[in-house]
């Protein structure tokens, strides 16, 4: 692999210039009056009462998926440019842009979905069968069913305009004020240093100085208390238009939409947590042991993530990179290949610097057939294996590259299952490279906190929710209401295994304000697990894991989660049989860190 590599995107390989760029300028521009154009032909299309009529409707489906893979080409650009740096005033505007036009091709969508609610449920069933439709039948089946659960169409349009100034804004309030956060904190010296609230984030994760942890806690609490008024009108704003939009399309439970959109059950979300809480004692064993270690009587939270015994001292930035290649490389070549060419193509945003906003994540360029990465790396352990996760995903978006856009819609729980399995391989890998016994406690305390984070910190998540929208039906939910909840649920997650609680958790978490997918935790608890059961099929069948894995991945393009579960792996997941196997397997570095550190206290 070339080196060094560089820990800036380059984003000038798609649009030259970033938020001044004239070519992204004029890609909107033909885009925006495009979808103008399609307004015409799409509102004219008729409803076919036959095989023989259906090649206009047939048309305006290829028009309709062109304009939405080339809509995410450039909201995937924008997004790219609000966060490598919060201090771009034209970044938003364009994002503001692309939401635009966005909201105006979803108006279209539901023009079209009464085209398909139209139509005679005998003949939808032959179009399925006939070219222009059974390339995306799956797809397009998927939505009609969808649409038929919605309100009419011309109310949907309707929604989705309003949304653009009201759901969204809110959101992009949010965004604004976490990215532009410069948090003051004490440093060692004594002296005050300012931070993003990424790096906070960062540094209270990985220093090992609990004096230090305690600091920057306070301050990063502080930060919060400071904006929680606006946060939570933004969140109670964000959690009322929603229960409205729910209300007036007849839904009685808030999880209709998170489930629908995940393609799983209710009855398979509860066998998941069932034998989550089952689980769940060997990981009190632990946090009552590594309180031991640290010399405290109870963990506070920003002690459920710091560092026990000494990792390599510098995980750099291409050190971390040929790793996770190498590794890669002894499951699936093609995984490999293509982390290699991500990294030395310059897709991740990696440098540690202030002025980005927090978090990781990674986006897909449909037209261009790339992905970028975003991350801060401080050449730790914990960022290595994020930037694995990343690099999941984006082989996950990379193995749709012949398939029809609308055939890629795979939902968050199952790309949450390719991050975390690429995640695992590296994480594994690590603790088998691990150098002496000192470096194999610290690698397995950072296996043993991921079933934390998955099992309570995102289990506190999905219990705040539940609780929040309850109360939300009743009226506005106050900061002191929303931090009583939050540590409320966050004690009941965790067993109340803690001596200090985070209860600005609900102003601080990005997820909460994401307008795109409700319920951002569940899945990630969902591909934590599911993606145990893919890496025990990878260790027995090293042979065909890699064809195995790629078809399970293109699979997930349109099937719903309990269909492909059973296809891949003969299993129920309704039942807790699955996931009680694989809470098991999770917890075996927990019994190893347990068996480890017996003597140690």
């Amino acid at each position: 692999m070339k080196r060094p590599l560089s820990l800036v995107w380059d984003l000038d390989s798609i649009f030259p210039g970033r938020s001044e760029s004239t070519q992204l300028q004029e890609y909107l521009d033909r885009l925006s009056a495009d979808i103008e154009a399609a307004k015409e032909s799409v509102e004219r299309a008729p409803v076919p009462t036959s095989v023989d009529d259906a090649a206009g409707l047939a048309d305006v489906i290829a028009t309709m998926q062109d304009l939405s893979s080339r809509l995410r080409q450039a909201g995937a650009y924008a997004v790219c440019l609000v966060s490598e740096n919060t201090e771009d005033r034209k970044a938003p505007v364009i994002r503001a842009r692309v939401s635009r036009m966005s909201a105006d091709l979803q108006s279209l969508w539901t023009v079209l979905d009464e085209r398909f609610l139209a139509i005679d449920d005998a003949l939808w069933l032959q179009l399925l069968q006939t070219p222009g439709f059974s390339e995306v039948a799956e797809a397009i089946d998927e939505q009609r069913r969808w649409a038929g659960r919605k309100l009419s169409p011309d109310k949907e349009a309707l929604v989705g305009d309003l949304a653009v100034d009201g759901y969204h804004a809110w959101g992009e309030l949010y965004n604004h004020i976490s990215g532009a956060m410069k948090i003051p904190v004490e440093g060692r010296d004594g002296g005050s240093i300012t931070l993003s609230a990424g790096q906070v984030q960062n540094r209270m994760s990985s220093d090992p100085d609990r004096a230090m942890r305690s600091r920057l806690f306070t301050a990063y609490e502080q930060a919060w208390t400071d904006h929680a008024e606006l946060c939570a009108k933004a969140l109670n704003h964000l959690g009322g238009f929603r229960q409205a939009l729910y209300r007036q399309r007849g839904w009685d439970s808030i999880l209709v939409e998170p489930l629908e959109y995940n393609r799983i059950t209710r009855e398979t979300l509860d066998a998941m947590w069932q034998a989550v809480d089952e689980g769940k004692p060997v990981l009190l064993q632990y946090l009552e042991r590594k309180a031991k270690l640290l010399g405290v009587e109870k963990l506070s939270f920003y002690d459920v993530d710091a560092p026990l015994g000494n990792v390599k001292s510098e995980w750099t930035y291409d050190d971390a990179a040929e790793f996770i290649v190498n590794q890669f490389d002894r499951f699936n070549p093609g995984m490999a290949e293509f982390s290699r060419q991500a990294f030395e193509r310059a897709w991740i945003e990696a440098e540690d610097r202030p002025g980005k906003r927090a978090g990781g994540f990674c986006t897909s360029f449909p037209q261009s057939h790339e992905s970028r990465i975003f991350l801060t790396f401080d050449n730790s352990i914990n960022s290595a294996t994020t930037l694995a996760h990343e690099l999941g995903h984006a082989f996950h978006h990379s193995v749709f590259r012949e398939t029809p856009y609308l055939m890629t819609g795979y939902p968050m729980n199952l790309a949450e299952t390719a991050s975390t399995l690429a995640e695992l391989i590296v994480a594994e890998a690590g603790m088998e490279t691990a150098g002496d016994e000192n470096e194999r406690l610290a690698l397995l305390d950072n296996k043993v906190r991921k079933s934390v984070a998955f099992f309570m910190n995102i289990h506190a998540r999905f219990q705040f929710e539940l609780a929040f929208y309850e109360e939300r039906a009743k009226g506005l939910v106050p900061v002191d209401r929303l931090n009583e909840l939050m540590e409320e649920a966050q004690k009941k997650a965790f067993c109340d295994a803690l001596g200090e609680w985070h209860p600005l958790f609900w102003a601080s978490k990005l997820h909460f304000y994401i307008t795109g997918v409700p319920f951002y935790n569940f899945p990630y608890t969902f591909g934590y697990l599911f993606s145990h059961g893919v890496y025990q099929w990878a260790l027995e069948e090293r042979d065909t894991f890699a064809r195995r894995y790629d078809a399970l991945l293109r699979d997930t393009g349109f099937m719903q989660t309990e269909e492909l579960a059973k296809k891949h792996f003969g299993v129920d997941l309704t039942k807790p049989d699955f996931w009680r196997g694989a809470v098991a397997q999770s917890l075996e570095g927990a019994h190893a860190f347990l068996e480890a550190t017996e003597g140690s206290v």
